[in-house]
């Protein structure tokens, strides 16, 4: 089961930037927000393809931790 865990958080979230989902929810547990996590990876910077699905995972993670 812990394999399937990795390969979520190996998914690129961001192409542009190469921006896993493994990296962002990293930077969100250590209270970055996302123009934190944006600024600091270059997520969300580029073609901007990824900012609702990034989005998204910021607000479940949010939601995982009561915020």
């Amino acid at each position: 089961m812990s394999s399937a865990k990795n390969d979520l958080s190996d998914e690129i979230m961001c192409p542009c930037s190469g921006t896993t989902r493994g990296k962002i929810q990293k930077l969100f547990e250590d209270g970055l927000d996302i123009d934190a996590i944006s600024r600091r990876t270059g997520a969300i910077s580029g073609c901007a393809g990824c900012e609702w699905d990034i989005a998204q995972f910021v607000k479940e993670l949010a939601g995982l931790q009561g915020k």
